[in-house]
């Protein structure tokens, strides 16, 4: 299986050049940690900010990094045992797959838990959706990457950013988030601004405003994006694989801040509808850009990352809350503290089922607080 392999690198000398590719053979396989932990489910829940022990639940560490998938699992599982129920971590290499396929690895794997647990002795296995591991190369594209031979220190940071960070999850009911798309579509004139994208300007919007920028100042707001259905022809959705793309819409932060949150929900719709095959291919050929550039060009920097961020990874899409193990529903989904920065935000279902919506929001200390005083913001939101 394609998680329990390893990375590895193969040095081409003749044209100073090497190549990283997955060899399923390689290393001792995926792995699963069993813990224990004297506290109860209630005390994790309850915290305003995320709790600083959910950290601990993720086998591989805030400091692991997708290079080190060389000598580290690319899927590590760790279930730690609290007082009154269980904590199952999951944890994956970012270059192999994005959240589409995490999350439809998850389902399956919970899946064939459940068939298992049923089985009486009947061995035959149904997975719903099954995964499509089939290797895809858009034209002129692949199936080898040459990179250049640069040197593991120069190509592969190691620093995590010192900052430190409040972490809290916002809930948003169905009710608010009806309000919010519609008076997002009034201001627009349109009917097409999605829920999620109504959300997502006011975000923006109100993250914006709680870092007290100059209004000369430029801010930024990011995207991830499945590229799957928009490639021609579409790849199906059960592709497994990292084919997340990212896109962000710039503006000045007065410009931002003087209009409605409608503004800013319409820009990031402009940007999702203009995704397409033309668009996906873009987006890959300036990754490939920044990936095989000569050494010492200062590099393009990071087209993806603009000063004063704000960064959506996720989806509202995942079924986050359909996976069992044998302990019935999930009590809550929270993520680790790998792949979290000032600005950076994780959506997800709320647990009722109902078309509610946590935003998992990490920002500066300072930022936080102002927010938490926001009264647009605070007037939308549900707190603890």
């Amino acid at each position: 299986m394609l998680l329990a392999g390893r990375f590895s690198t193969e040095e081409l000398y003749d044209e100073n050049a090497k190549w990283i590719y997955l060899d399923c053979t390689k290393g001792p396989g995926s792995r699963l940690v069993h813990a224990t932990l004297n506290m109860n489910v209630s005390v994790i829940l309850s915290s305003i900010d995320v709790h600083p022990i959910v950290r601990s639940f993720f086998d591989l560490g805030e400091k692991s990094i997708n290079y080190d998938g060389h000598n580290r699992p690319l899927l590590s599982i760790q279930v730690t045992e609290l007082i009154d129920g269980i904590f199952i971590g999951f944890t994956m290499n970012h270059s192999l797959v994005d959240g589409n396929s995490q999350w439809h690895f998850i389902n399956s794997f919970s899946e064939i838990f459940l068939q298992l647990s049923q089985s009486q002795g009947n061995d035959t296995i149904h997975i719903t959706r099954k995964p499509v591991f089939d290797s895809y190369f858009p034209d002129g594209w692949g199936p080898v990457l040459k990179l250049p031979n640069i040197g593991i220190k120069r190509s592969v940071p190691k620093s995590v950013d010192p900052v430190v960070l409040r972490d809290r999850i916002f809930h948003f009911s169905s009710e608010s988030i009806s309000l919010i798309k519609a008076q997002t579509n009034k201001e627009c004139g349109v009917h097409n601004i999605s829920s999620f994208q109504a959300l997502s300007g006011l975000m923006w919007r109100s993250i914006t405003r709680a870092r007290n920028l100059q209004a000369e100042h430029e801010t930024s707001c990011g995207l991830a994006i499945n590229a799957r259905p928009r490639f021609s022809p579409p790849l199906t959705n059960n592709y497994f694989g990292n084919l997340s793309i990212r896109q962000q819409s710039i503006c000045n932060v007065g410009e931002l801040l003087n209009k409605g949150f409608g503004w800013a929900a319409m820009l990031l719709h402009q940007i999702v509808v203009s995704q397409d095959d033309k668009k996906v291919h873009e987006f890959y050929e300036i990754i490939v850009k920044l990936l095989c550039g000569p050494p010492n060009d200062p590099g393009m920097g990071n087209p993806f990352y603009s000063p004063n961020f704000v960064m959506i990874g996720g989806s509202t899409r995942f079924d986050m809350y359909g996976p069992e193990f044998g302990l019935g529903k999930a009590q809550a989904v929270l993520a680790g503290y790998c792949n979290k920065e000032d600005g950076k935000i994780t959506p997800s279902l709320g647990r009722e089922g109902d078309g509610s919506v946590d935003f998992e929001v990490c920002l500066k200390p300072e930022t936080m607080n102002a927010l938490e005083l926001d009264e647009e913001f605070i007037g939308i939101v549900e707190l603890k």
